[in-house]
């Protein structure tokens, strides 16, 4: 530093080149103020989770009254922790508000004295915190001025004609007062550092000491640098990484204040507290890009959350069910975010925002959907009490065939109306099935007799099967197909079988007959009028009027084949068979109005089929 100042002074002293080289390494620790923030801002505070709100409450007054030395991390902390107990109690008095059946938006927390008086310590904590840095600020331009007017003075001793040595009690005077004033405006601390250096060397390169008095206060100096290495090296092995750091920076400003040791011992002592200072620096860097790395893991844990909560399709959420699985999900997803530490300062609050952002809107949602689902419930029970009120009116009938139709109808519908409350869901379906079985029990006595009817039928369809099965494949055909014929109209005169057998016995049925229709080779309409009639007995059981409807319909097909044979019969007189194209036509026409009549024939069969069922 010097010989950038004046080239006219004496040759640097090893005494200063051993400050300059404490300087120029202290120098970016030597901020005070930037070193107590990092300090209160990772510094290791006493664990808060086990803390009621009371004992939080306590322990803030106790700082309270010592605020000079109470830790801003560690009431930062203890801030932090009331609020997460107090948050906690808020979201559980909601919950039981809402699980009691009150509607969310309704709810309002209860007045907490505890908070109350948390509130007033921590305004009396930031105001004596506030008047502290103000007095701190005062100081620090008070220390500034006495190292200025120390500078005066070291000044005046360099420039004095008196003999130096016998200035030198003054000096050491001056150096003492100089290190016991600590703290100044960071701004100025480099260039007042700078400017102390050089009258400090200046003083030295005046000095004329007897080697023993130099020697003296080399040895002495020596040992409190040796001593200061020591502490140094001691801090590579303490746990606390941030307290190792801040204790350097006072082992620094202790080194930097102590004066030169002999010229041959200055490269090595100082390369001891050098190397030292740098493993405690490293420890310091690793610690907190592990803390940096830490927080950046957990807010992409804490986005991927939040994205989950954000993500969920509403739209999906339609019944109780649904909604109470997804209810269960963002549980889960609060108490695994209570799991995560804290994610970078910047982005913390902000993460915490957008979670509690897309909690509030999901529990919102959750509120207005079963809120409306009450309301259904309610509309849905009306609907319900509706039909077991038609079903209680209607199972005294004995018009078995209609009622029955009725009662399917209102089960079909009771299926369609949605779920009423818990309440009422046992009590309003009792009642509907109690109508329901009430009149299906009085219908199965009444056809009781009609069931004894159907299995003695039941029985003649079986043997008359049993007599076309026999049917031997050397009869005499003509008589063999007659017998068909026969059986065919005894089967269609029996009556119903039971329903469960139907199905079964019709295809024994028709494949006997299919089998004998093609060995005796029996015409295509016989078949045709025999699965006719038998599915007249299932166009009976489907409604009253189906016959009427199914007879109305082969009329007007009837008519229109009629009018279809009409126009054939009709071009057949305009036809001339005087070329081969012309015979050919007349040939195609002629089979196509013989067709018609077969068609038109089979179904004024089916239309006498229906007619005899309707009289009979």
């Amino acid at each position: 530093m010097m010989d950038t100042h004046d080239t006219n002074l004496p040759e640097k002293s090893a005494d200063l080149e051993e400050e300059k080289k404490v300087t120029e390494v202290s120098e970016p620790a030597t901020s005070e103020t930037s070193a107590e923030k990092l300090i209160q801002k990772e510094k290791p505070v006493e664990t808060t989770h086990k803390l009621s709100k009371e004992d939080i409450l306590n322990k803030l007054k106790a700082l309270s009254t010592d605020i000079n030395n109470a830790d801003k991390q560690e009431i930062d902390s203890l801030k932090q922790a009331f609020y997460k107990l107090h948050n906690a109690e808020q979201e559980s008095a909601k919950k039981q508000f809402i699980e009691n059946g009150g509607a969310e938006e309704d709810f309002t927390p209860k007045a907490d004295a505890i908070e109350e008086e948390f509130k007033n310590v921590m305004s009396v904590i930031k105001e004596k915190r506030s008047q502290l840095s103000v007095e701190q600020e005062k100081q620090k331009d008070l220390n500034l001025q006495i190292k200025l007017s120390i500078i005066e003075e070291l000044k005046e001793l360099v420039e004095s004609p008196d003999d130096p040595n016998k200035s030198y009690s003054e000096f050491k005077k001056l150096q003492q007062q100089w290190n016991e004033v600590k703290l100044i405006p960071q701004a100025k601390v480099n260039e007042l550092w700078r400017n102390y250096q050089l009258y400090v060397e200046q003083f030295y390169d005046l000095l004329k000491l007897n080697n023993e008095f130099r020697e003296y206060d080399f040895k002495k100096n020596l040992e409190i640098k040796t001593h200061l290495c020591e502490a140094a090296e001691k801090l590579a092995d303490e746990s606390e990484v941030v307290s190792a750091f801040h204790q350097l920076q006072k082992l620094h400003q202790e080194f930097r204040d102590t004066g030169p040791v002999a010229r041959e011992l200055r490269d090595e002592i100082w390369s001891r507290f050098k190397i030292a200072s740098t493993a405690v620096n490293r420890r310091h860097q690793q610690h907190f890009e592990a803390l940096k790395e830490s927080e950046q893991h957990n807010l992409d844990q804490k986005t991927v959350i939040c994205e989950i909560i954000e993500a969920i399709d509403y739209n999906e959420l339609t019944n109780f069910a649904g909604w109470d699985n997804k209810t269960q999900e963002v549980i889960a997803l609060q108490k695994k975010w209570k799991t995560i530490g804290f994610a970078p300062q910047k982005m913390n609050v902000k993460v915490f925002e957008r979670f509690r952002k897309g909690c509030d809107i999901f529990f919102q949602k959750k509120g207005e959907f079963f809120k409306t689902l009450k309301e259904e419930m309610g509309q849905n029970l009306e609907k319900k009490r509706t039909l077991c009120n038609k079903a209680e009116e209607l199972k005294d009938s004995t018009d078995w065939k209609v009622t029955a139709d009725e009662f399917v109808k209102l089960q079909k519908e009771w299926k369609t109306i949605g779920p009423v409350t818990k309440k009422y869901s046992d009590i309003i379906w009792k009642r509907f099935i109690t109508a329901c079985d009430y009149f299906f029990e009085q219908k199965n006595k009444a056809t009781s007799s009609q069931h004894n009817i159907e299995l003695k039928n039941l029985e003649l369809k079986k043997e008359i099967i049993e007599k076309l099965s026999a049917i031997n494949e050397n009869s005499n055909a003509e008589e063999s197909s007659q017998l068909v014929k026969d059986l065919m109209k005894e089967w269609n005169a029996i009556g119903h079988v039971p329903f469960k057998e139907k199905d079964k016995l019709y295809k024994q049925y028709h494949a006997e007959i299919d089998k004998l229709f093609e060995r005796f080779n029996i015409n295509a309409s016989n078949k045709k009028l025999s699965n006719f009639k038998f599915s007249i007995s299932t166009i009976q059981e489907n409604t009253p009027q189906a016959l009427y409807k199914e007879r109305e319909k082969l009329a007007r097909i009837c008519e229109n084949m009629k009018n279809e044979l009409q126009t054939y019969e009709n071009n057949l007189g305009f036809l001339t068979t005087s070329s081969q194209k012309g015979n050919n036509l007349l040939t195609e026409l002629n089979r196509k109005v013989e067709k018609l009549k077969a068609e038109i024939d089979l179904v004024q069969q089916k239309i006498k089929v229906i007619d005899e069922n309707i009289q009979g």
